[in-house]
């Protein structure tokens, strides 16, 4: 599992033009948007995309000024959890 969580910064006039191009992007979703062009979206790994492709991809939609990575998480899935017992 790898999550990444993403502000991105769009120029205002675009800002619902980057919005729909950040939603069409196989896992990514945003969570809000300010009107001065701010955005935060979550990014994470999907099936076919793997989530440092999709913030690159957020890079190359027009009005898109800047992407910051702001939060990173990564799991191994495949291992198993350890768990305390008392």
């Amino acid at each position: 599992m790898n999550i990444c969580g993403c502000l991105v910064h769009a120029s205002v006039e675009s800002v619902n033009n980057v919005r729909d191009g950040i939603q069409a992007l196989d896992g990514a979703e945003v969570h809000a948007s300010s009107d001065d062009g701010r955005l935060v979206v979550v990014v994470e790994d999907s099936g076919s995309t793997l989530a440092s492709d999709q913030i690159m991809a957020m890079h190359q939609i027009p009005g898109v000024i800047s992407v910051t990575l702001t939060y990173h998480h990564f799991e191994d899935l495949s291992q198993p959890v350890a768990c305390a017992t008392a």
